[in-house]
């Protein structure tokens, strides 16, 4: 090997390293206005034990970031709604990659909500027994029911998982 394909080789290297690097800090994105599929690994946080109550997160802005246990890491974010029992999410219809996890996984990961991050075990819903949570969190995320919603898709479609503390 010349020293000018020993250079490039560790150019190309460095910069890889800091690609990826500068990706797992940032992904999800820092500054998020919206929802980003764009999957993070580190979930960052202080690890919490849940709160008896989860209805006070909803006064906090924005949306919450999940990280799924297992290999790949796989961090995003999520509007969701809290109840006194548990944190309800939901997600389009289209074969996303996290609710395809949880179905086959455990469910067992974390939520962050600010600063901290809790244990927790998402379920998913299915059929009818959806709705009343689906209404629940169309009340606060503002989405109408049946309005198609980033896809054709109305939330009445969508898919609900219901997270537990663990």
């Amino acid at each position: 090997m010349t020293e000018k394909q020993a250079m490039i080789g560790a150019v190309v290297g460095v910069a890889l390293v800091g690609g990826i690097g500068g990706w797992m800090f940032t992904a999800p994105y820092l500054g998020n206005t919206g929802l980003s599929r764009t999957p993070g690994v580190i979930i960052g946080g202080t690890e919490t034990p849940a709160p008896d109550d989860f209805t006070p997160l909803n006064d906090l802005e924005g949306p919450v970031m999940m990280k799924l246990a297992g290999f790949p890491p796989f961090v995003v974010y999520l509007s969701y709604v809290g109840t006194p029992e548990m944190v309800i999410t939901a997600t389009r219809p289209d074969g996303g990659y996290w609710a395809e996890r949880v179905r086959t996984g455990s469910g067992d990961g974390w939520l962050r909500f600010a600063g901290e991050t809790y244990p927790m075990r998402a379920t998913e819903v299915i059929g009818d027994a959806r709705i009343p949570y689906l209404e629940q969190w169309s009340g606060r995320s503002g989405m109408p029911m049946d309005t198609p919603v980033g896809g054709p898709d109305p939330l009445r479609d969508w898919e609900v998982f219901l997270w537990r503390a663990r």
